[in-house]
């Protein structure tokens, strides 16, 4: 069954869901997960939660964890990558910088200033481990989920022969929100979607089979729907379809909704630069 080395698994909500997914398939129920953290309670805490997860799926995956990075690559299949380096002190560089000079910005961790920001830190910390891999597992295929997730893609495409896909969960998330924009069981729903990491399009949405585009075109006209994505809605009636990523991140990458700040009150468009210490959801590497 194949090894899969989970490089900053301290994410550990982030790391439990991606267990759940895998062991989803029967046929990655005895698979191996290579945890590894650099944070040791962090890890600790993430191997119990794998642990409890194969047990509670009733699966016959194996959990090894590790501190040392190359441990955990050694004859790795596949690689996820879940980094975030500098934590939570640099992500408010990456605002207060821009801030100081009038850049206005919503999330700030895929273009932009900040975004190169993360990619100038996060690059490094990426190829070091792509040559570990070249080294230690030159088959593994790299499963990155970290951001800039363009900028970091192309760095490994451009500096080492690793094999690498960015993924994202905004796809999932999204269809679970506009089932409940239109009352429907996210069970039922089915979905065709298109487009690249953060700005994917809805090229189809049913539900039992049925187009559930009419039910969200009128749930797009309740003031109460409406204000829950109203920059989101506001592409969907000037495209036609619905985006997969937050109205913050796609007034950020459409910056239109950004250039003024009555723009920005029309549109509830708000700095998530975090205010106190968020909870992690990725393991942190110093700056």
């Amino acid at each position: 069954m194949p090894r899969i080395a989970m490089i900053g698994a301290g994410s550990v909500v982030f790391a439990r869901q991606l267990v759940f997914d895998i062991l989803a398939f029967p046929e990655l129920a005895g698979s191996t997960f290579a945890l590894m953290d650099i944070d040791p309670e962090r890890l600790a805490t993430a191997e119990r939660m794998v642990r409890g997860t194969i047990a509670a799926g009733g699966a016959e995956g194996q959990v090894t964890a590790y501190l040392d990075q190359r441990a955990a690559l050694d004859g790795a299949d596949y690689v996820i990558n879940m980094v975030q380096v500098g934590g939570h002190p640099a992500t408010l560089l990456d605002f207060d910088i821009p801030r100081r000079y009038g850049l206005k910005q919503t999330i700030a961790d895929t273009l932009g200033v900040g975004g190169v920001f993360r990619a100038l830190r996060t690059i490094p910390v990426l190829l070091d481990l792509c040559r570990d891999m070249e080294e230690l597992c030159p088959r593994a295929l790299l499963l990155n989920y970290t951001n800039p997730m363009a900028m970091l893609c192309l760095a490994v495409a451009r500096a080492s022969h690793v094999a690498c896909v960015g993924l994202c969960h905004s796809v999932q998330g999204t269809s679970k929100q506009l089932a409940r924009y239109i009352g429907a069981d996210d069970d039922r729903v089915r979905y065709r979607v298109a487009g690249i990491n953060h700005m994917a399009w809805f090229l189809d949405y049913t539900v039992d089979g049925q187009d559930a585009y009419p039910r969200l075109w009128a749930a797009a006209e309740t003031t109460e729907i409406a204000a829950r994505d109203p920059v989101r809605f506001e592409m969907m009636r000037r495209l036609g379809y619905f985006v997969t990523e937050s109205s913050e991140h796609m007034a950020e990458y459409v910056p239109y909704f950004i250039k003024r700040d009555d723009l920005i009150a029309r549109f509830a468009v708000y700095s998530r630069r975090p205010a106190e210490p968020a909870p992690r959801r990725h393991a942190v590497y110093p700056v």
